[in-house]
């Protein structure tokens, strides 16, 4: 059965090519942007696709509370929060204000736009067989050094969404997660970049060197630069879908290795 379905941050990655194709699958869909700017480009490019009876693009700046107002209006099925920001370095180094920030974009804004949006649905008794989607993280399940402050915005998620899931089950509303690895889209490669805007060798103690190599070192392993196409397929499928799990990590591979690390969580020793 086609639905309607609404994406924050699909203006790039993850968001732009689950949208195209989700379209292609015969759902319609709100592409949301987060700037005006990409609003005309990816409105071609729909163009250009011939998708524009399926892809409605709009602009969605979710830090802006009339952009909300006019998309709780909006009519559709999935609500699928997709967009998001990262600061990465070390959580004892990292200025406040930027953790303040992350949580504000990852978590707060998130849950201003789902509330007003199922709170709509419940009162006009629209609430049956529609569903909420958020984009958490294999960094949602763990914690590497160096990521912590926007890991714990997904960890942050992750409890969200498993109490909205209860929460909501009475008035026919599905939650779920999706949790991709590190697929190369841009975004990860962007957030580390984002620590060296503050970190300054004559003031904190972990080096900029130190901690570029890190990041370098991690990206150029396989694990560190997958096809994110593989995702986006994956996408395609659970966001419009009636059935599923709720947690969705991929690949499997990343599954494997968090089921892992929760484990030895428990054996973990200071």
């Amino acid at each position: 059965m086609s639905k309607t379905i609404l994406i924050t941050g699909a203006g790039s990655g993850f968001g732009k090519g689950a949208a195209i194709g989700m379209a292609r699958n015969g759902h319609n869909v709100i592409a949301t942007v987060q700037v005006s700017p990409q609003v005309t480009p990816l409105r071609e490019e729909v163009e250009a696709l011939g998708l524009s009876d399926r892809i409605r693009v709009e602009r969605l700046d979710l830090t802006d509370p009339y952009d909300i107002q006019q998309a709780v209006g909006w009519d559709f099925d999935v609500l699928w929060n997709n967009a998001g920001q990262g600061e990465s370095g070390p959580v004892w180094e990292i200025p406040l204000d930027l953790v303040r920030r992350n949580y504000e974009i990852n978590v707060f804004l998130p849950l201003d736009l789902t509330q007003r949006v199922v709170q709509k649905w419940v009162r006009e008794g629209k609430s049956q067989g529609k569903k909420v989607v958020f984009t958490s993280s294999m960094g949602g399940l763990f914690t590497p050094a160096n990521w912590g402050t926007y890991v714990s915005t997904k960890h942050a998620l992750e409890s969200i969404a498993e109490a909205l899931q209860q929460e909501l089950a009475a008035y026919g509303v599905k939650v779920q997660t999706i949790n991709p690895g590190a697929y190369y889209t841009g975004y990860n490669e962007t957030m580390a970049d984002n620590a060296f805007r503050w970190l300054d060798d004559s003031k904190n103690f972990t080096k900029r060197a130190d901690l570029r190599k890190g990041f370098d070192d991690f990206f150029a392993t396989p694990e560190g630069k997958m096809d994110a196409q593989e995702m986006i397929d994956r996408m395609i499928e659970i966001v419009p879908a009636d059935e599923g799990k709720f947690r969705n990590v991929v690949p499997l591979t990343i599954e494997d290795m968090l089921k892992q690390h929760q484990l030895q969580a428990w054996e973990n020793r200071i």
